[in-house]
């Protein structure tokens, strides 16, 4: 039993951590660095202006064309230094075409279909401006997130820098809008408190920017290319910071079904992510960076995920050794999992349903989160996951 309890303590703290115990410890080291004045937010200068390339790599996207133009056009920005270019290979609806009829739009078209990375390494090569900020064509911009975003490349040090994921609240929102809400609120506030202490560890594909000469073509199958991406700078000596005021808003998943074909797909992309960043595992050689990859993001789609499914049958043993229906300690966590599962379960049986208890969808949203990543694991290692894209339906 001693064994049996020494492994439960184990993966009850390597999931404690991998969610809310690494944030607790980053607050926990904020602090102790703003008492003894080493804590500073990186701040830029608004009189850093360089000529700014606006990326959008889309496929098929002709129905969020003129949205796109106009909140591009009315980005607080010089309109003389920023460069607005489409790549739409592969898209047959339209798109091209209908981008061709807005003057001082770029658009680089071939019919051929090669994912969304095929399509940023082709057009990366016809960005000449030092700064590249890449965007999706279905996510619209805040006013001021291109010039909030450039002021924090005035200092030398950072080579990449992240803008912030938000969802667009409705009160109707279901399991995947107040579940997704709710982790971008978390993730945000974690990503604050890296960009404190060091780095980001991974910027959003809905906005970033890179500098253009750090850029380096990444592999044709990679899945998660805003995370290899931003990473790869990151290995090169720069910090990837991070700036919430600068945000792209997109609706949520339409719904749970919707949101775990999207998270399926991140799934397979971080763990192929893992294998291709694992030299940036060696803590010796990144130090902070590394500390911080491990803690944010490699332990959520490895082992934490893995702990959550061995915990049940090894939390039933130690259960029924002292009793299962005697409510000792252990039998307490057991019934306290079975709890946290069957209010997921009966989230989904309320998802969309005039009645709302947003109370399970959290734990719903939990579960379809990890639940993902051994569907993922499934995809990567059988190869069958796609580089083109998969767009979840929107809400």
């Amino acid at each position: 039993m001693l064994a049996l309890k020494i492994t439960f303590w184990s993966l009850l703290f390597i999931i404690f951590y991998a969610y809310v115990g690494y944030g607790i410890l980053l607050y926990i080291i904020i602090k102790i660095r703003r008492m003894l004045g080493f804590g500073k937010v990186l701040e830029g200068t608004s009189e850093y202006e360089p000529d700014v390339t606006l990326f959008i790599a889309a496929y098929n996207e002709k129905d969020f064309v003129a949205a796109k133009i106009q909140n591009s056009l009315e980005l607080e920005y010089p309109k003389a230094k920023l460069h607005i270019v489409w790549v739409t290979d592969g898209s047959d609806d339209g798109t091209p075409e209908e981008l061709k009829q807005y003057a001082g739009v770029t658009v680089h078209h071939q019919p051929g279909r090669s994912g969304k990375i095929g399509a940023m390494n082709r057009g990366m090569k016809f960005v000449e401006t030092p700064i590249v900020v890449f965007c999706d064509a279905n996510t619209m911009l805040g006013k001021e997130s291109v010039r909030r975003i450039v002021n924090l490349f005035s200092n030398p040090k950072v080579g990449c820098v992240s803008g912030e994921k938000r969802i667009y609240s409705k009160e109707k929102d279901a399991a995947a809008g107040a579940g997704e809400g709710l982790y971008w609120k978390y993730e945000s506030t974690l990503k604050k408190w890296d960009a404190e202490l060091y780095s980001v560890v991974g910027a959003a594909g809905e906005l970033f920017a890179i500098r253009t000469e750090l850029y380096q073509e990444v592999e044709r199958d990679t899945l998660l290319d805003d995370f290899i991406i931003s990473l790869r700078v990151a290995q090169s000596g720069y910090t990837i910071q991070y700036d919430p005021e600068a945000y792209a808003i997109e609706t949520a998943s339409a719904n749970v079904k919707e949101e775990l074909k999207r998270k399926i797909r991140i799934s397979a992309g971080g763990l192929q992510s893992v294998v291709r960043l694992r030299s940036l595992l060696n803590v010796f050689k990144y130090g902070t960076l590394s500390f911080q990859y491990i803690s944010h993001r490699v332990l959520r789609w490895t082992l934490a995920p893995l702990s959550l499914l061995i915990l049940i049958p090894i939390g039933l043993l130690l259960a029924i050794n002292e009793g299962l229906f005697d409510f000792g300690f252990y039998s307490i966590l057991f019934w306290m999992q079975i709890l946290f599962y069957s209010s997921a379960m009966l989230g989904w049986y309320l998802e969309n349903k005039s009645i709302k208890v947003k109370l399970l969808f959290v734990p719903y949203y939990f579960f379809i989160m990890n639940l993902s990543v051994f569907l993922g694991l499934r995809r990567f290692l059988k190869g069958s996951q796609s580089v083109n894209w998969e767009r979840a339906k929107r809400g």
